[in-house]
């Protein structure tokens, strides 16, 4: 015997055939807003699959062991190369040149043992074992990017000086496996660990990592090496990096990215959800008299609302289906150019734990905004249904359905936060959401009541124009608020990234240094002094000593053990560059306690960037414990100190007092300003006279930062365009929900004389204010978003760009117009005899 289905479903089904397309809108606007946050975390979950897979050639080994300044003692290498295979890794900034000195360009030099690559292979142009490329036959070998070859005017077999080395280079360096991510201040050079002493480049206090990768060597594992190498060397200075620490870097990098990306297509899912309950609602309107006739044969409320809950669960579980398949491909499409881009290989599959989420963001946002007007429809009683049409019943659900929208509302933002990497900056993104919903809600009230109210205009199309804003029905309230929350998200981007690219390509050049100059030696400050103080127009010079010192202990509490903020976890994060200083360096603003007295002879102070130490819960009179060449010294807060690190001068987040560190190997760091066209000139000299020196454009690594930026402003504008589609959906749906109604307005129109231009007109005005109203709110919101984005979130100047504000309002006005317009054309172009002859 056959089954039945519930009478519920039976009548969502049979009242859904033959109109079914009337909800292609509803399935569009939620597919594309799960799409774009399924898109987003399958990429990030590839892009992590692919570190984890390839985290030991990403490592160099199972096992990394770095130091600072100094190389691991003769008993710490015996204790390695007992349980693993070692391989040695040097890596500084050095600066490469032509013997002729006429083309120079800082590179990240790295010097490998005969031992490297403990895991993956270097790909090489031409093909040469390592072993060849490197090695000493008529002069050092050198290995180099393409992009060294370029800076340089050089090819494979010319001379290269590094240092007081000379290198020929043997062949391109195309791919390194234990690369990561692209050097930040310069290409990468390979030479051979043995070559260099000859460069002159092995200072005392030389800013040199030496990396000693471990391949472990059966029965031992990483674990366990890792476990007794902090047994037998509790107070080593190294840093001990394991396979899920591949990459941090990329990691966090990625991590950051994601939660953006996660929260702009988050506003494309919310623009789509105001899709789904306007399709919803039109759809209901046009079930009307089914509904009525239901509830008057005696189906109760529940019945009817499980009928087209039923239906709206379908088309659900249809835009959820087709969005998760379109964000589950964006891995396989873009996996070749991000692998290129990040330096990983990005591995595409299917990644359940972001579709689940995906899935789940989208059911609940479908339950919230489908909810009220299924609610409605089913709270109003039967008589009143048949005459919704022309006299709307300002009808609200029972208490019971209203605390299901709360609950639904509150699920959907306890999933944004739990899922996000940043619960503050989520639970922001909540907040200024509602925020922007309430104002467009306020926005379009207030149009209507404006446009209720205005005098009679002299035009029948403007007349009409303006009663079709506040008649019952109205697309106004839809339009504004889809439209605006678009084109605000567009404007917040558009905004963000204008004022980073203003700040890095205009502001900061013209504040910051033109040099920094580093591994200058206690020997050469004089000399090196009055080379720069005697260059002609040369200006703001400062020079500082400097070491590199790892944060061991908070307040006696090793750093392991502290929760700190995600936003200062980067301080704790490896080494960081410390000074000394007798007095308050230049420009120091003391917020907190005191400077030491210049002939300071005590234990040892320190002075604490004022942010950072609040981050960690640090006060004056508490202790900081920092590891330098292998010593543990630990300092009391002495003051706390404002820190502006937008400038790009010399600024540390620890500045001690005279005393231990003084007699420390160290180098020093300077910082010059010349003018342009200078700095060729000055580098040239430079070289000449001091080989060792490394010489930083800081113009050259802003124009990193700036591709940087650029990419990830791709991405961005790319998942913002989504959510502006999302809004022009929204708005085919209203146009396409009206068409019906704007055809019989249209045929009594013209029976009144009215033409198909008046008909025009008064179109083309409608959607002309509604783009207006939308563009006069989300140019403001959009500018305050992005002041809170720049100055609260990275705490930089706001640059005001007015070419962003200008385009949204010329793309809201725009879209408003075709878009409505073009939902409406079939109303204009409607003949009046075949609707007059209709029964």
């Amino acid at each position: 015997m056959r089954r039945r289905l519930p009478v519920s479903l039976a009548l969502g089904w049979r009242d859904l055939k033959g109109g079914a397309r009337r909800l292609r809108i509803f399935v569009a606007c939620l597919a594309l807003g799960v799409a774009a946050i399924a898109g987003v975390g399958s990429l990030a979950a590839a892009v992590r699959a692919g570190i984890a897979a390839d985290a030991r050639t990403l490592l160099g080994g199972d096992l990394e062991l770095r130091l600072a300044h100094r190389e691991i003692a003769p008993e710490q290498r015996s204790f390695l190369v007992e349980r693993a295979q070692v391989s040695e890794v040097a890596q500084l900034r050095a600066m490469a040149r032509r013997p002729d000195n006429e083309a120079r360009r800082l590179v990240e030099l790295k010097a490998v043992d005969a031992a490297y690559p403990l895991a993956g292979s270097v790909h090489l142009a031409p093909s040469l074992s390592l072993g060849e490329a490197l090695g000493k036959v008529d002069g050092w070998g050198l290995l180099a990017e393409r992009s060294l070859l370029d800076r340089l005017g050089i090819g494979v077999g010319d001379e290269v000086l590094i240092g007081e080395g000379r290198y020929v280079l043997r062949a391109v360096l195309e791919r390194e496996p234990d690369r990561g991510v692209q050097a930040f201040f310069g290409p990468r050079a390979l030479v051979a660990l043995e070559s260099l002493p000859g460069t002159g480049l092995l200072q005392p206090g030389s800013l040199i990592y030496r990396h000693y990768r471990l391949a472990v060597l059966p029965p031992e594992t990483p674990e366990a090496v890792a476990e007794a190498l902090e047994r037998r060397f509790p107070d080593a200075a190294w840093r001990v990096r394991r396979l899920d620490e591949a990459a941090p870097g990329l990691q966090r990098f990625v991590t950051r990215t994601e939660l953006y990306l996660t929260l702009v297509a988050l506003s494309a899912l919310l623009v789509g959800g105001l899709g789904v309950a306007h399709a919803i609602s039109a759809w209901l309107e046009t079930r009307t008299q089914t509904i009525a006739i239901l509830k008057s044969l005696g189906a109760g409320r529940g019945t009817v609302l499980s009928a087209y809950a039923a239906q709206a669960g379908l088309f659900a579980a249809i835009g959820i289906a087709i969005g998760l398949g379109l964000g589950a491909a964006l891995p396989w499409l873009a996996a070749g150019p991000l692998g290129e881009r990040l330096g990983v290989e990005v591995r595409p599959a299917l990644y359940p734990a972001p579709l689940g989420l995906a899935a789940l963001f989208g059911a609940l946002t479908a339950a919230l905004f489908t909810l009220w007007p299924l609610a409605r429809a089913a709270a109003i009683p039967p008589a009143t249904l048949f005459r919704d049409l022309v006299a709307p019943m300002a009808a609200r659900p029972t208490g019971r359905r209203l605390a299901a929208l709360a609950a639904i509302g509150l699920a959907l933002a306890g999933l944004l936060v739990a899922s996000a990497s940043d619960w503050k900056i989520a639970l922001g993104f909540g907040a200024g959401a509602a925020a922007a919903v309430l104002v467009f809600r306020l926005a379009a009230a207030l149009m209507a009541a404006l446009a209720s109210r205005a005098p009679r205009l002299p035009k029948p199309a403007w007349r009409l124009a303006v009663a079709n804003l506040h008649r019952p029905g109205a697309a106004t309230p839809s339009a504004v608020l889809s439209l605006g929350l678009g084109i605000t998200v567009m404007t917040t981007v558009l905004l963000v990234e204008g004022s980073l690219k203003t700040e890095i390509e205009r502001t900061l050049p013209a504040a910051a240094p033109t040099f920094y100059f580093i591994d200058i030696q206690p020997a050469q400050r004089e000399e090196f002094r009055a080379l720069l103080a005697g260059w002609p127009g040369a200006s703001g010079y400062d020079e500082v000593p400097m070491l590199r010192g790892r944060i061991t202990r908070l307040k006696d509490v090793p750093v392991e053990r502290v929760a700190v903020p995600a936003e200062f976890e980067w301080v704790l994060q490896g080494d960081r560059g410390i000074t000394w200083a007798a007095d308050p360096p230049a420009g120091t603003r003391i917020v907190e306690g005191r400077w030491w007295e210049a002939n300071h002879s005590g234990p040892l102070l320190v002075s604490l960037d004022a942010e950072i130490a609040a981050g960690f819960g640090l006060r004056i009179g508490d202790t900081v414990s920092v590891n330098v060449l292998g010593r543990e010294l630990t300092a009391e807060i002495a003051n706390l100190r404002e820190v502006d690190w937008n400038q790009l001068g010399i600024n540390f987040v620890m500045v001690f007092s005279p005393g231990a560190l003084q007699s420390a190997p160290q180098m020093a760091l300077a910082t010059i300003r010349v003018p342009p066209g200078e700095e060729d000139a000055l580098e040239r000299a430079v070289g000449a006279r001091f080989a060792n020196i490394s010489a930083i454009r800081v113009a050259e690594a802003l124009q990193t930062m700036a591709r940087i930026l650029s990419g990830v402003g791709q991405a961005v504008q790319a998942v913002a365009g989504v959510t502006l589609a999302a809004g022009l959906l929204v708005l085919a749906g209203v146009a396409a929900a009206l068409r019906r109604r704007r055809i019989y307005e249209a045929v009594v129109l013209k029976v009144l004389g009215a033409t198909r231009a008046d008909l025009f007109r008064a179109l083309l005005a409608e959607h002309a204010m509604i783009g207006l109203a939308a563009a006069a709110v989300a140019a403001p919101l959009g500018t305050a978003a992005a002041y809170a984005v720049i100055r609260m979130a990275m705490e930089l100047p706001f640059r005001f760009t007015l070419l962003p504000v200008l385009l949204t309002v010329i793309l809201s006005i725009s879209f408003a117009t075709i878009f409505g317009i073009g939902g409406s054309l079939r109303a204009v172009a409607a003949k009046a005899a075949p609707y007059l002859r209709a029964p």
